[in-house]
Protein backbone atom coordinates (compact mmCIF):
# COMPACT_ATOMS: atom_id res chain seq x y z
CA UNK A 1 0.00 0.00 0.00
CA UNK A 2 2.71 2.33 0.70
CA UNK A 3 3.66 2.19 -3.21
CA UNK A 4 -0.22 3.00 -4.05
CA UNK A 5 -0.04 6.03 -1.80
CA UNK A 6 3.55 6.98 -2.87
CA UNK A 7 2.16 6.51 -6.61
CA UNK A 8 -0.30 8.85 -5.72
CA UNK A 9 2.38 12.03 -4.53
CA UNK A 10 3.28 13.13 -7.61
CA UNK A 11 6.79 14.16 -7.92
CA UNK A 12 8.67 16.81 -6.19
CA UNK A 13 6.32 19.41 -5.86
CA UNK A 14 4.51 16.94 -3.33
CA UNK A 15 1.05 17.02 -4.73
CA UNK A 16 -1.32 14.64 -3.38
CA UNK A 17 -3.71 13.15 -5.52
CA UNK A 18 -6.29 12.04 -3.37
CA UNK A 19 -6.43 15.26 -1.09
CA UNK A 20 -7.09 16.76 -5.07
CA UNK A 21 -9.70 14.25 -5.53
CA UNK A 22 -11.49 15.04 -2.24
CA UNK A 23 -10.97 18.86 -2.42
CA UNK A 24 -12.88 18.04 -6.11
CA UNK A 25 -15.37 16.40 -4.49
CA UNK A 26 -15.85 18.80 -1.18
CA UNK A 27 -15.41 21.52 -4.56
CA UNK A 28 -18.27 19.51 -6.65
CA UNK A 29 -20.25 19.28 -3.22
CA UNK A 30 -20.16 22.84 -2.37
CA UNK A 31 -21.28 23.97 -5.94
CA UNK A 32 -24.21 21.40 -5.85
CA UNK A 33 -25.27 23.25 -2.80
CA UNK A 34 -24.58 26.47 -3.81
CA UNK A 35 -26.76 26.07 -6.70
CA UNK A 36 -29.20 24.65 -4.76
CA UNK A 37 -29.57 27.32 -2.17
CA UNK A 38 -27.92 29.95 -3.24
CA UNK A 39 -27.68 30.12 -6.98
CA UNK A 40 -31.66 29.34 -7.20
CA UNK A 41 -32.90 31.72 -5.23
CA UNK A 42 -30.55 34.11 -6.37
CA UNK A 43 -31.40 33.81 -9.78
CA UNK A 44 -35.27 33.45 -8.12
CA UNK A 45 -34.68 37.31 -6.99
CA UNK A 46 -32.97 38.34 -10.06
CA UNK A 47 -35.84 36.86 -12.30
CA UNK A 48 -38.61 38.92 -9.63
CA UNK A 49 -36.69 42.14 -10.01
CA UNK A 50 -36.20 41.91 -13.75
CA UNK A 51 -40.61 40.91 -13.55
CA UNK A 52 -40.65 43.78 -11.35
CA UNK A 53 -38.92 46.13 -13.68
CA UNK A 54 -40.78 45.08 -16.88
CA UNK A 55 -44.18 45.41 -14.89
CA UNK A 56 -43.23 49.19 -13.48
CA UNK A 57 -41.92 49.81 -17.28
CA UNK A 58 -45.28 48.92 -18.37
CA UNK A 59 -47.64 50.43 -16.20
CA UNK A 60 -45.11 53.55 -17.11
CA UNK A 61 -45.99 53.29 -20.62
CA UNK A 62 -49.71 53.02 -19.95
CA UNK A 63 -49.82 55.76 -17.36
CA UNK A 64 -48.03 57.54 -19.97
CA UNK A 65 -50.51 56.67 -22.95
CA UNK A 66 -53.09 57.59 -20.02
CA UNK A 67 -51.53 60.92 -19.71
CA UNK A 68 -51.06 61.83 -23.19
CA UNK A 69 -55.30 60.28 -24.17
CA UNK A 70 -56.57 62.46 -21.15
CA UNK A 71 -54.10 65.93 -22.26
CA UNK A 72 -55.63 65.49 -25.98
CA UNK A 73 -59.64 64.87 -24.06
CA UNK A 74 -58.56 67.88 -22.43
CA UNK A 75 -57.70 69.80 -25.32
CA UNK A 76 -60.80 68.75 -27.14
CA UNK A 77 -62.82 69.62 -24.54
CA UNK A 78 -61.25 73.09 -24.15
CA UNK A 79 -61.44 73.54 -27.93
CA UNK A 80 -65.01 72.68 -27.16
CA UNK A 81 -65.82 75.04 -24.24
CA UNK A 82 -64.01 78.03 -26.18
CA UNK A 83 -65.98 77.50 -28.61
CA UNK A 84 -68.97 77.31 -26.87
CA UNK A 85 -68.21 80.61 -25.15
CA UNK A 86 -67.66 82.26 -28.49
CA UNK A 87 -71.05 80.81 -29.27
CA UNK A 88 -72.38 82.88 -26.20
CA UNK A 89 -70.99 85.61 -26.55
CA UNK A 90 -72.44 86.14 -30.30
CA UNK A 91 -76.24 84.84 -29.39
CA UNK A 92 -75.52 87.86 -26.83
CA UNK A 93 -74.48 90.24 -29.18
CA UNK A 94 -77.34 89.05 -31.67
CA UNK A 95 -79.86 89.54 -28.93
CA UNK A 96 -78.65 92.86 -27.42
CA UNK A 97 -78.64 94.21 -30.91
CA UNK A 98 -82.50 92.87 -31.30
CA UNK A 99 -82.98 94.21 -28.16
CA UNK A 100 -81.63 97.37 -29.22
CA UNK A 101 -83.47 97.08 -31.91
CA UNK A 102 -86.80 96.61 -30.55
CA UNK A 103 -86.10 99.60 -28.11
CA UNK A 104 -85.56 102.21 -30.18
CA UNK A 105 -88.83 100.92 -32.68
CA UNK A 106 -90.58 100.66 -28.93
CA UNK A 107 -89.95 104.15 -28.38
CA UNK A 108 -90.39 105.72 -32.07
CA UNK A 109 -93.78 104.20 -31.51
CA UNK A 110 -94.18 105.47 -27.91
CA UNK A 111 -93.03 109.18 -29.23
CA UNK A 112 -95.36 109.24 -32.23
CA UNK A 113 -98.44 107.75 -29.84
CA UNK A 114 -97.37 110.74 -27.63
CA UNK A 115 -97.39 113.18 -30.62
CA UNK A 116 -100.50 111.91 -31.96
CA UNK A 117 -102.21 112.17 -27.88
CA UNK A 118 -100.86 115.74 -27.91
CA UNK A 119 -102.09 116.57 -31.34
CA UNK A 120 -105.67 115.33 -30.57
CA UNK A 121 -105.21 116.84 -27.02
CA UNK A 122 -104.28 120.15 -29.09
CA UNK A 123 -107.20 120.03 -31.15
CA UNK A 124 -109.20 119.43 -28.66
CA UNK A 125 -108.37 122.11 -26.67
CA UNK A 126 -108.28 124.70 -29.95
CA UNK A 127 -111.74 123.55 -30.54
CA UNK A 128 -113.02 124.35 -26.72
CA UNK A 129 -111.65 127.61 -27.62
CA UNK A 130 -112.61 128.50 -30.70
CA UNK A 131 -116.59 127.63 -28.85
CA UNK A 132 -115.58 129.41 -26.02
CA UNK A 133 -114.41 132.70 -27.98
CA UNK A 134 -117.42 132.20 -30.14
CA UNK A 135 -119.77 132.07 -26.80
CA UNK A 136 -118.35 134.97 -25.51
CA UNK A 137 -118.40 136.80 -28.93
CA UNK A 138 -122.10 136.21 -28.76
CA UNK A 139 -122.95 136.90 -25.84
CA UNK A 140 -121.14 140.39 -25.67
CA UNK A 141 -122.68 140.99 -29.48
CA UNK A 142 -125.80 140.46 -27.93
CA UNK A 143 -125.28 142.76 -25.40
CA UNK A 144 -123.90 145.24 -27.77
CA UNK A 145 -126.96 144.69 -30.71
CA UNK A 146 -129.46 145.02 -27.65
CA UNK A 147 -128.27 148.28 -26.70
CA UNK A 148 -127.73 149.65 -29.80
CA UNK A 149 -131.03 148.03 -31.55
CA UNK A 150 -133.20 147.72 -28.60
CA UNK A 151 -136.10 149.13 -29.50
CA UNK A 152 -136.08 148.15 -34.14
CA UNK A 153 -135.45 144.20 -33.86
CA UNK A 154 -137.40 141.57 -32.11
CA UNK A 155 -135.02 139.43 -29.97
CA UNK A 156 -135.56 136.24 -32.16
CA UNK A 157 -134.08 138.90 -35.16
CA UNK A 158 -131.26 139.44 -32.96
CA UNK A 159 -130.38 135.90 -32.11
CA UNK A 160 -130.45 135.18 -36.47
CA UNK A 161 -128.50 137.54 -36.85
CA UNK A 162 -125.65 136.99 -34.05
CA UNK A 163 -125.48 133.67 -35.28
CA UNK A 164 -124.96 134.70 -38.96
CA UNK A 165 -121.87 136.88 -37.47
CA UNK A 166 -120.04 134.39 -35.85
CA UNK A 167 -120.70 131.62 -38.52
CA UNK A 168 -118.81 134.02 -41.01
CA UNK A 169 -116.67 134.83 -38.27
CA UNK A 170 -115.76 130.98 -38.12
CA UNK A 171 -115.41 130.23 -41.78
CA UNK A 172 -113.52 133.13 -42.39
CA UNK A 173 -110.59 131.44 -39.98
Amino acid sequence: MQGFTESLVLGAGGLNIGDMIIQLVFFLGLLALLGKFAWGPLMNMMKEREDYVANEINTAEKSREEAQRMQREASEELKATRQDAQNIIEDARKTAGQQERDILESARAEAERIKESARQEIEQEKEKAVQALKDQVATMSVMIASKVIEKELSQKDQEALINQYINEAGEER
